[in-house]
């Protein structure tokens, strides 16, 4: 039985929000090519052969197989991660992304060694674990299992967040998540109900055969596009 459509699916009708996306023409193209968008993060990569990378890439697999999958720029699996926290980027040089001390005109590799030597005296919170809450056109919806997961995970983002020097306004409400594809194109309003049924069989899936998504430490990663997040220092968890 499909269920009504989700809040998330409709973000990407064409009929319910047929603004163009976001990202279009700075992260990627029409072809669904990234493009050049340098900056940095923290994020915590999939654990790579583990059980729930397999179950992610089988989810991604399903995704691909979706009519409409050519209005999405997918990235490569190697690149799949859960963010954090926020780093800067290239085309968003403005308070509150960026920090209030260093010039707004910095180039990216230098802010890349101004982060890694405010982090080298980083010291690293606990583990957590995390699981999937909702399957989206674009991804996964995760969060801490426990309270106590979700607890460590703001202690890590309170953390890092004077480091960095700034706080995003949605630094209190983050949405974690892992990122499949952007959208292209919107979705017809024809294609809604395969997709809501799609997104809600991969949920239950993943729900079944990935319980806990098995993630790396912490990293702080610089990217020139999408397609790869170079680990530069890994923060081991405390025990």
């Amino acid at each position: 039985m499909i269920s009504a459509l989700s809040p998330s699916l409709l973000t990407y009708s064409a009929i319910h929000n047929p603004v163009p996306p976001r990202h279009l023409g700075t992260r990627y193209d029409a072809t669904g090519t990234f493009l050049r968008e340098p900056g940095n993060t923290v994020v915590c990569h999939l654990v790579e052969g583990s059980r729930s990378q397999q179950a992610i890439v089988e989810a991604r697999e399903t995704f691909l197989a979706m009519p409409e999958a050519s209005q999405f720029a997918f990235t490569p699996i190697s690149s799949l991660h859960m963010t954090l926290f926020q780093g800067i980027i290239e085309y968003r040089r403005t308070p509150p992304y960026w920090p209030a001390d260093v010039a707004f005109d910095t180039g990216i590799e230098r802010m890349n060694e101004i982060f890694l030597d405010r982090l080298q005296f980083f010291e690293p919170l606990g583990p957590f674990e995390v699981e999937v809450t909702e399957v989206t056109p674009v991804g996964l919806a995760v969060d801490g299992i426990t309270a106590a997961d979700r607890r460590i995970m703001k202690e890590w983002r309170d953390a890092f967040a004077p480091v960095f020097g700034y706080r995003h306004p949605d630094h209190d409400t983050y949405a974690f998540h892992v990122t499949f594809c952007y959208p292209i194109a919107r979705l017809p309003e024809a294609a809604l109900p395969a997709w809501q049924a799609m997104l809600d069989s991969v949920l239950a899936t993943l729900r079944e055969t990935a319980p806990v998504i098995e993630l790396k430490p912490p990293a702080f990663c610089s990217f020139d596009d999408m397609n790869h997040f170079d680990e530069r220092l890994v923060f081991a968890p405390a025990a």
